[in-house]
């Protein structure tokens, strides 16, 4: 999200100065994190001059910022049609299209600003963005060299009382990044964001008391946890994360490091390319599954049932290389698949969620879990009491995952088979700790969520 700043940018028909007074009034009260005050002087200022662009803008980034994202997308939409020559309305609206799987349409927005502005940084990044997101990381990587400035630096504002905690983040352009925006609270920290792809070891960190990579993919992000060592060469803070434990954990290490484990089943796991898929599948045998390498949530990632489906399946992935999987059934007798979600949060396991759904590939954002009470029941003994929900050597098991892994922060995905063995899916730093939902039926989750992040929250501030 990009924002307009006061007052040198505004753009608006007839910008008067009360006008003015009402925008610096609603950017300040954004910046303080008073977001319902700073929506409706937004609000008001459109009432007035419904083509002021810094209002427009800056309503659908505070609209984004509190998940609000189909509102957000309509005020970015409306920024673009008053403002067409806008680059900033062009990329914050083809931005909130890339997030919606909109590609089509983010893609024609930014071949408009790439027209106005062909050295604009932050339309090279969308750009980079989407064709990632696309499948074609070459020409994503073209976008992304033209999309870095120099110690890329980006702050968020303290708003607790008493001293914050400073606390560095380093990022990559690349993606694969561990979402800190629950763990790091404005309340209590003060948080610097770096990229590290960009970043010239000339220029002085900002100041810090703590690390924390948050470059967790190491699938996509090998470079990227190079250039992090570079940053961490240039100061002594502790490190939440150091680049050398996340380096292990792409997909095909982790199983293979996992497997010989007591109480793990990890599945056989190759990366191949596309033209030995089929020798592949001859080893491993049918259901088969295929995934592009780098993506999440079920992104480019199919379960191959035969070998008269392997050639559609082939023709969606895109990629040289493709990981093949062998598929470990994770059902029940009754046809559900369950995936539980445990934190390893500086040395400590955490239970996150369990969601159980009909389909092979279980996402907690897609599962039944809020059409069925004894689905929630089963999930809140888990929650409760993980030791007794899941037995003695799945314990162990994930005791053992944690200790081979040693991330400080990190998440491991399984099931449990009918032996009480673990279900290796995958494990890695890149796993979110999220809020529930408002409504009523998810107040069990409440407690046990807090609790993790408020795990590691304090397993950050103890680093420092």
């Amino acid at each position: 999200m990009t924002s307009e700043t006061f007052p040198a940018d505004i753009e608006t028909t007839g910008d008067r100065p009360d006008i003015a007074l009402m925008f610096r009034e609603a950017t300040l009260l954004a910046a303080n994190g008073r977001y319902d005050e700073a929506k409706q002087g937004y609000l008001a200022i459109l009432a007035v001059d419904i083509n002021h662009f810094g209002a427009l803008n800056d309503l659908g980034n505070l609209l984004e910022k509190t998940d609000f994202r189909s509102a957000a997308r309509l005020a970015y939409a409306e920024a673009v049609r008053r403002h067409p020559d806008n680059v900033i309305g062009r990329v914050n609206y083809a931005n909130s299209l890339i997030a919606n799987g909109e590609y089509t349409e983010a893609g024609a927005e930014l071949e408009v600003a790439l027209r106005l502005a062909p050295d604009h940084p932050d339309v090279h990044r969308s750009m980079a963005h989407l064709l990632q997101n696309l499948g074609d990381w070459e020409a994503a990587e073209d976008h992304r060299q033209k999309s870095y400035r120099p110690a890329e630096l980006t702050f968020q504002p303290y708003r607790g009382e008493g001293v914050p905690c400073q606390v560095l983040v380093l990022v990559s352009a690349v993606g694969g990044n561990i979402p800190t925006r629950f763990v790091l609270s404005d309340k209590l920290f003060a948080v610097s964001m770096l990229v590290v792809e960009g970043f010239d070891t000339a220029t002085p960190l900002p100041p810090h008391q703590v690390i924390f990579n948050a470059i967790g993919d190491a699938d996509i992000c090998q470079a990227a946890l190079d250039a992090a060592d570079r940053v961490l060469a240039l100061g002594k803070a502790p490190v939440v994360n150091p680049p050398d434990r996340v380096r292990g954990t792409d997909r095909i290490s982790n199983a293979n490091r996992v497997r010989n484990l007591p109480h793990v089943r990890a599945p056989r796991m190759v990366l191949v390319k596309h033209a030995q898929v089929p020798e592949q599948a001859e080893i491993f045998g049918y259901p088969l599954l295929l995934r592009s390498p780098g993506y999440h949530t079920g992104r480019y990632f199919r379960k191959v049932d035969c070998g008269a489906d392997l050639d559609a399946a082939l023709a969606e992935l895109p990629g040289e290389h493709l990981l093949a999987i062998e598929y470990l059934d994770a059902r029940d007798a009754e046809g559900q698949a369950r995936k539980y979600r445990v934190m390893m949060i500086g040395g400590e396991l955490v239970p996150l969620h369990l969601a159980i759904s009909r389909d092979w590939m279980v996402h907690y954002f897609t599962a039944d879990m809020a059409k069925h009470q004894r689905y929630r029941d089963e999930e809140a003994a888990f929650l409760a009491d993980m030791p007794a929900a899941i037995g003695q050597g799945a314990m162990e098991a994930l005791e053992s995952i944690q200790t081979t892994l040693g991330l400080d922060y990190g998440g491991i995905d399984f099931a449990i088979d009918e032996n009480g063995d673990l279900l290796f899916f995958e494990a890695n730093a890149t796993m979110i700790i999220m809020p529930p939902p408002d409504e009523p039926i998810w107040d069990y989750r409440r407690a046990p969520i807090a609790r993790a992040i408020a795990a590691a929250s304090s397993m950050i501030a103890d680093k420092a």
